[in-house]
């Protein structure tokens, strides 16, 4: 499992909320558990009170996308660190199950965690994760959706910095509205060059006469 893998810890958290559509996952133990994915020995040592306290978190881990979208690196760097200090993780060399074609482990660097709860647990291994995509990537590849309302958190993978979008379905949604508009425009612009026009030719009459 590369580290890469634990950023995407950051922007599940992140995701369970839509504030602006009044959007909540986040909202019973079951649903602390399903954030976890496929670790479900970590997911077990989820009791109610992590609904809380992850809400917490996930409030914190927003907070350093919104800085890194408006450009804001020291701040996200900042807010991280801080999560980075209250949540500390120990790196450890993993193979599982994993065998090359020689029956070799496949040895990798895991995030080993060592929490008194879920909560303590999922935040380090979020923390971590990101903070990683920030430094080998850079800032600017933490954003917020643009597609109002959506404001999702995404990693920019692309190899020109060029995602706008958290999913297909929004840069659908935002191309489609964008279209509408120019339309819009175009109709406004014609009918009022129309009616440019026409005052004109009234008034070439009126002066003629």
């Amino acid at each position: 499992m590369e580290l890469a893998y634990y950023s995407d810890y950051a922007v599940r958290l992140v995701n369970s909320e839509e504030p602006a559509r009044g959007r909540d996952e986040l909202t019973s133990v079951e649903a602390v558990r399903d954030l976890f994915g496929a670790n479900r020995s970590a997911a077990r040592r989820a009791t109610d009170a992590d609904v809380t306290r992850l809400r917490a978190v996930r409030g914190r881990l927003r907070s350093v996308f919104e800085a890194a979208d408006s450009g804001d690196e020291t701040l996200a760097v900042d807010l991280l660190n801080s999560l980075l200090l209250e949540f500390p993780v120990s790196p450890q060399i993993s193979g599982h199950d994993h065998r090359d074609e020689d029956g070799r482990p496949l040895w990798h660097l895991h995030l080993a965690d060592h929490p008194s709860n879920a909560t303590a647990g999922y935040a380090a291994i979020a923390a971590m994760g990101l903070a990683f995509h920030l430094t080998e990537y850079g800032v600017n590849r933490l954003g917020l959706c643009e597609a109002a309302p959506c404001r999702n958190a995404y990693l920019d993978t692309s190899t020109n910095r060029s995602r706008r979008y958290c999913s297909d379905r929004c840069a659908t949604r935002a191309n489609v509205a964008a279209y509408r508009a120019r339309k819009r425009l175009e109709a406004d612009r014609s009918a009022s060059t129309g009616l440019t026009e026409e005052s004109a030719q009234a008034s070439t009459a009126g002066s003629e006469r």
